[in-house]
């Protein structure tokens, strides 16, 4: 009888023991992938709870880490990556399950996150004004790039489509070309591997991208994330991209983060400065490091109503108040102010390359940053506007545009400008007696004419609060 019931009891134990969970890893840990160099990174994934997981390095083989799964099968561990450099291999044993992943290179590892612009690949129809023969010349085994597959949900996921791709002809065509140019650069001038993470969306809002506890923690702020109006291509509720986007990374050790969002913004911009600040505090928070963060000014677009456009960008400069932020401007860089994408993306990409260069790798020999308004003063119906700049301002075209002047009535009027011999813009207007204020490029459509010797643009300001 005990024979017979042993016998019988045989395949149920079988069969539980067959169907144990998988040794499986989220799809950002897989073959090609760049690690963080130098740093301690980490390994996550699921695995049968009664069983430790064994990991080892190919670049430490002697060194096996053990990490324990909990009641849900998840599972982390910390290792310690060596300088730039590979391939390398990493092995994942849990009892008979094993997995390796391979060719896994140590760089430099980006986050690029935002909307259109910053989604805005070789493969639109629109094309790359100034990609040149970019994607032809592209193949580079040092360069990989991770696409998080669109997703929302309303609570955060702990994994996400995608693959890391090695950059070429082929795979280069589906990746953001700022990201790209970003990247390119990043690996030329530092000479190491260099991984670019990619999550964005277009249209979206910056309160889909923030963390749910940002929004619990301050009600306030929840109620003015919830003046967003629904729209058809996108979700808008507050956290729901971030949970199925950035959630299912924020284990995976970056350097630092690109962003280019604030289009979607536009309808209330007064409220963007708030609620940028804290989606990237909410990130820095999320990922337990006050990681850099460097991000681009929404370029001239004259779809925008009243000057909401002029409005936002004065809201993202704002959020430079953050320590570890840096801002580009792209006014000079947009072909058609009729079309939202401007189709002049690799030079998007060099100036936020140039200043991380500058600020987080210590290239010297770069002038990155862009001259901006110091201060005015007033002088019978002419205003002087100092600005902090490496030269003498010089303009492009036979007379400087953009520049509007008011008087005590706050009636702009454009205005003539020009550069004197000590470097002020010498702002007036026949309509303007007695100016008060100043105001450049502060329209949503205003394209900068104004470079310093560095070839940036001056940014955009007022010197009013009207």
């Amino acid at each position: 009888m005990k024979r017979t019931l042993l016998f019988l009891l045989f395949p149920a134990f079988a069969l539980c023991a067959s169907a144990q969970p998988a040794l499986r890893l989220p799809s950002i840990i897989s073959n090609h992938a760049v690690l963080q160099q130098s740093s301690s990174v980490k390994l996550w994934g699921w695995a049968p709870c009664t069983w430790p997981v064994k990991i080892s390095c190919s670049w430490n083989p002697t060194d096996t880490v053990f990490a324990n799964p909990g009641k849900d099968c998840a599972w982390n561990a910390s290792v310690n990556t060596p300088k730039a450099g590979g391939p390398y291999s990493i092995t994942f044993i849990s009892d008979k399950q094993k997995l390796v992943i391979d060719d896994i290179l140590t760089g430099e590892v980006w986050l690029c996150s935002g909307q259109s612009n910053m989604e805005y690949n070789f493969s639109w129809p629109q094309g790359v004004l100034d990609a040149g023969d970019a994607v032809d010349k592209s193949a580079n085994q040092s360069i990989r790039f991770f696409q998080v597959g669109r997703g929302y949900n309303n609570f955060p996921q702990t994994n996400c489509e995608g693959e890391w791709k090695v950059c070429s002809p082929e795979t280069v065509k589906g990746m953001s070309v700022v990201g790209y140019f970003f990247g390119k650069k990043l690996n030329e001038v530092t000479g190491n591997p260099v991984g670019m993470v990619a999550s964005y969306w277009g249209g979206t809002c910056v309160q889909a991208w923030t963390p749910g506890f940002v929004f619990d923690k301050d009600p306030a702020l929840a109620k003015t994330a919830a003046k967003v109006k629904p729209v058809s291509w996108a979700p808008v509720e507050s956290s729901a991209i971030y949970n199925a986007m950035i959630y299912p990374i924020v284990p995976y050790k970056i350097a630092g983060t690109i962003w280019y969002q604030g289009e979607a913004n536009t309808d209330n911009p007064e409220d963007y400065e708030t609620l940028f600040s804290s989606m990237i505090k909410g990130w820095r928070q999320a990922y337990q490091n006050d990681f850099p963060f460097y991000f681009v000014q929404i370029a001239p677009w004259s779809g925008y109503g009243g000057i909401s456009a002029a409005l936002l960008r004065e809201q993202q400069e704002s959020a430079l108040a953050l320590p570890n932020t840096g801002m580009i401007t792209v006014g000079d860089l947009v072909d058609n102010i009729k079309d939202i994408h401007p189709r002049i993306k690799k030079e998007v990409g060099n100036r936020l390359v140039n200043i991380v260069l500058k600020e987080q790798y210590g290239v010297k020999d770069l002038q990155p940053y862009f001259p901006r308004f110091a201060g005015v003063t007033i002088a019978k119906s002419k205003a002087f506007v100092s600005v902090k700049s490496l030269s003498r301002l010089s303009c492009k075209e036979k007379e400087i545009k953009s520049f509007q002047i008011a008087g005590t009535d706050k009636k702009f009027y454009p205005a003539t400008a020009v550069v004197d011999k000590k470097g002020n813009i010498v702002v007036s207007a026949k309509e303007v007696v007695e100016p008060v204020a100043v105001r450049y490029c502060f329209t949503n459509d205003g394209v900068p004419n104004l470079f310093d010797s560095n070839g940036l643009p001056l940014m955009p300001f007022r010197t009013d609060k009207w």
